[in-house]
């Protein structure tokens, strides 16, 4: 290029014979053609736009819709907008940097005006040159928070390897429950997390800051005064894990609410109850609250159903006990072992008070259980011909005979002597 000029300088001075106009023709055909080599360089990145514009376009091409699992997070139409305003930001860019290097250009061939070109160009120079040192000098914190991070998934996924085991009882620790498992990986996961951002921390950029500790100070106190009740409900729920109350599928109640357990996460647990309703109830109510459990002996002892009827002192109590054990056994899912049995729970002025008792495996299912139970004690006492009520006297004792049973000869009894 140089030795073009000297050329085209030296036919210019034979021709012109004056230095001034020389020297000024030959930079004046230099800009010119530099300036049609720009010019095709702005054609072609117009040219290089509209054809990548029109790839996205096309059916086919990268932009692709963005999907999770079975969610759609970015639609195909979101993607290509996306790569559009990319590609125009890029073209923007590229069309500033080829005008500037131009203009820079014409003004280093002007005496007057080349003084201007080198402060710009040595401004812009400096700038690349301290984002260019700031990144070179933040490498080696970079490096070492990449170790760091490296290390902690690492410990995190041996940590679950650990509970996944004892969660699948491929691994027993003595006092250690597998229903522990997943509460216990979960608060492990969260204490490596918090001490690898501890860690962490004095490597980041800007963390010396006095903004940036104020900020975190903020936001500190912030989280501390607005989660009171959700730290209280997190830390009930982990209480509730470690004693064992309930397990994901108990028939429980709390408070007043009854039904089976469905989910029990950080903060809540949901509750569905035999209407098919699902409740939610927080953490620290459930902690506040006594918990009756159906299912923790059902599977083994199985749990007790009860039901009470009120006779009259009329009817003779061992036929009430038979009747009521008869309508039990002939319940399905009523165990015959152990076998059901009555108890009087109270003896009132004008009847009795008997409480049927039987064995179930499924609490699930006791109100259908006790709803078949009711319909065979109404059969069995219809066809003793007994009323099921509680009757009231209403008499003046005028030494009439008074509503006893007769006694039952029972196999406790003596025998009765015989008089010869």
């Amino acid at each position: 290029m140089n030795q073009s000029l000297k050329a085209l300088e030296q036919w210019l001075a034979q021709w012109m014979g004056n230095a001034f106009w020389v020297d000024m023709a030959s930079r004046a055909g230099a800009l010119l053609l530099v300036s049609l080599l720009v010019w095709i360089l702005w054609r072609l990145l117009e040219r290089w736009r509209k054809s990548i514009h029109r790839w996205i376009d096309a059916d086919g091409s990268g932009a692709r819709a963005l999907t999770v699992q079975d969610q759609q997070i970015f639609t195909e139409r979101e993607l290509a907008r996306a790569l559009h305003i990319g590609v125009n930001g890029a073209w923007r860019l590229l069309r500033a940097i080829l005008l500037i290097s131009w203009l820079n250009l014409v003004f280093t061939q002007f005496a007057w005006s080349r003084d201007l070109a080198v402060a710009i160009i040595a401004f812009v120079l400096a700038q690349f040159g301290l984002i260019a040192a700031a990144v070179v000098n933040y490498l080696p914190n970079l490096f070492i928070i990449a170790i760091i991070v490296v290390i902690s998934r690492l410990v995190i996924r041996a940590v679950r390897g650990i509970f996944d085991g004892i969660r699948l009882e491929r691994i027993t620790l003595p006092g250690f429950y597998p229903d522990w498992a997943e509460t216990s990986f979960g608060l492990s996961r969260l204490l490596i997390i918090a001490i690898t951002l501890v860690i962490v921390f004095p490597y980041l950029p800007g963390s010396s800051s006095p903004a940036f500790q104020g900020l975190s100070i903020f936001f500190g106190v912030l989280v501390s005064l607005g989660s009171t009740s959700a730290v209280a409900n997190v830390m009930s729920g982990i209480v509730i894990t470690y004693t064992r109350g309930f397990k994901i599928g108990d028939r429980v109640r709390i408070a007043d609410t009854e039904g089976d357990v469905i989910e029990r996460s950080a903060f809540v647990t949901r509750i569905r109850t035999p209407k098919n309703e699902e409740v939610s109830v927080p953490n620290a109510m459930v902690m506040n609250n006594h918990i009756v459990n159906f299912s923790a002996q059902a599977k083994e002892a199985g749990v007790l159903l009860h039901t009470t009827v009120t006779i009259g002192y009329d009817v003779p109590w061992p036929q009430v006990h038979q009747l009521l054990c008869d309508a039990a056994i002939a319940t399905t899912q009523v165990l015959e072992d152990p076998a059901p049995f009555v108890l009087q729970t109270s003896l009132d002025d004008n009847y009795v008070a008997y409480e049927l008792n039987a064995y179930i495996r499924n609490p699930s299912a006791k109100q259908q259980i006790a709803s078949e139970m009711h319909a065979h004690i109404q059969d069995n006492f219809r066809d003793a011909n007994i009323e099921i009520l509680s009757p009231h006297y209403r008499a003046n004792r005028d030494a009439s005979a008074a509503a006893i049973p007769l006694r039952v000869a029972t196999n406790d009894d003596p025998p009765t002597p015989t008089v010869t």
